[in-house]
């Protein structure tokens, strides 16, 4: 009798390395005179040397912390593979938005990335740009067999781009209806330096064979009431996506003279092309990401301004996002926390806003520090130019009291009901606080409408087909538990 041949040994796990490949920045002084973009793509070479950073977790920590579940393991298991062709495919199976999203993204996976514990996150969301720019991402979308439902859709920004790709792959014919003249909603706010309206109309076309229809200049609400839509029109559900496109006030004496903009409307225009006169010496309010893009986007538009930011909180309370916040330091923004406007002053145009210092108190009802006033702490700052970057709020003319909407903390709305359905039934309403975040939970209302609508056809809905017409259904990957973010 012979003995047992002795057990294979083990694969060794991969050593991880902690040290990511550098991601080339435009150099500080020349990206500061235009809105040339500020961070390069990695080659391919170096793409795939981050790739294999990658330690392919068995749980994925980084498609749990995305909202709308992007497999990010594999596409970067495929760059690291050098499977570019693969991994722009992987990419855009979740992902219809992947070219805006590449630039963009929050990139909430590399905040759950194991690798962040030992050194720095794999650069998850510059591998989507380097599947996308490497490989076969001209790709259109397939969409099942036609359901003979009509779906309208109430803005084309994030949510209503995402909804409508969710709904045409399952063979929804879909009408989208944007007021403006351009799609993205609030991504046309996004400065050049970051991305493109080009990188919205890339993503816009894969939908070209996919039965949805981008109806401009259109106001729902404004133009015809929401229940034309379902009553007079023929759409059996509708979805309103239509963001927080307004801008909040300061409410404080001086905000209507000449020189004080805000934020949404100055970034727009210079997206579209209209040269903004603004001075030399700029100072904007506020602390979230609107606020980021308007000092740097300022200090460029000013042509050799001074830029300064003030907010009534600590740079840790910041809402803003870290690799912005860095960004504006680089270019030389100066940062005043701890400040809140009190009025706006000058002779027929701005010449300076006066703040006062704030301490930080006991937290409020969200947990973060209240901002107490500190009295005798008055003090003017000089400046021609005050924009206004506080928060926005939806413009909800034409939706009625019916609907029963809920506005979020940040001020988007949605329905209540499971699945953001709003009091009326087959209209759902839904938003997000950023990109990616708006895009998943309209993936959440496109499923609850679909399940609408197939009852409506004695059917029983089921996960979303492969948006390229394979066999297969939406699976998340092996491995996967539980979302780390709902």
């Amino acid at each position: 009798m012979t003995a047992d041949a002795p057990a294979a040994p083990k694969p060794a796990p991969p050593k991880l390395n902690p040290v990511r490949v550098p991601i080339v920045e435009e150099p500080v002084a020349e990206r500061t005179t235009d809105f040339r973009e500020v961070l390069h793509a990695y080659s391919k070479e170096d793409s795939i040397l981050e790739a294999k950073r990658c330690i392919q977790c068995r749980r994925p920590w980084c498609v749990e912390a995305c909202p709308i579940t992007q497999d990010a393991r594999e596409y970067i298991r495929l760059v690291a593979s050098g499977d570019f062709d693969g991994a722009a495919r992987v990419t855009l199976n979740e992902n219809p938005l992947a070219t805006s999203l590449c630039k963009v993204c929050y990139h909430y996976c590399e905040d759950a990335c194991v690798v962040k514990k030992k050194g720095v996150p794999i650069a998850i969301r510059h591998l989507k740009r380097a599947s996308l720019e490497f490989g076969k991402s001209d790709l259109a979308y397939v969409p099942s067999k036609p359901k003979n439902q009509r779906v309208a859709i109430i803005g084309a920004g994030p949510a209503g781009m995402m909804a409508a790709w969710e709904l045409g792959v399952r063979g929804y014919s879909v009408t989208v209806f944007e007021e403006e003249d351009r799609y993205g909603g609030l991504m046309q706010t996004i400065p050049a330096y970051r991305m493109t309206d080009a990188d919205v109309e890339t993503d816009r076309a894969r939908y070209r064979d996919l039965d949805v229809t981008f109806v401009k200049g259109t106001k729902v609400g404004h133009d015809f009431p929401v229940d034309q839509l379902m009553t007079r029109d023929g759409y059996q559900a509708v979805f309103i996506s239509i963001g927080t496109s307004t801008h909040r006030t300061l409410g404080v004496p001086g905000e209507d003279l000449p020189g004080v903009l805000p934020a949404l409307q100055f970034l727009k225009q210079l997206n579209h092309g209209v040269d903004v006169p603004i001075g030399h010496e700029v100072v904007v309010v506020g602390g979230g990401d609107v606020a980021m893009d308007s000092v740097r986007s300022a200090l460029r538009e000013s042509h050799g301004g001074h830029v300064t930011l003030a907010y009534r909180r600590s740079r840790q309370e910041m809402p803003a996002d870290p690799e912005e916040v860095h960004g504006a330091e680089q270019e030389g923004i100066r940062f005043l926390f701890q400040r809140a406007p009190l009025r706006i002053i000058g002779q027929g145009h701005v010449e300076g806003i006066v703040v006062q210092s704030i301490e930080l108190g006991p937290p409020d009802a969200g947990g973060r520090r209240s901002p107490v006033p500190v009295p005798g702490s008055e003090e003017t700052i000089a400046c021609d130019t005050v924009i206004v970057a506080v928060g926005q709020k939806a413009d909800l003319e034409g939706f009625g009291p019916n609907l029963d909407l809920k506005l979020s903390s940040q001020g988007w709305p949605e329905g209540k009901g499971k699945g953001f359905e709003t009091a009326v039934p087959g209209i759902f309403a839904a938003g997000g606080r950023s990109v990616v975040y708006a895009m998943g939970t309209s993936t959440e209302a496109a499923d609850a409408i679909d399940a609408y609508l197939s009852a409506k056809r004695g059917e029983t809905s089921g996960p979303r087909p492969d948006p390229f017409g394979g066999p297969k259904t939406f699976t998340k990957p092996a491995g996967y538990t539980t979302p780390i973010r709902v």
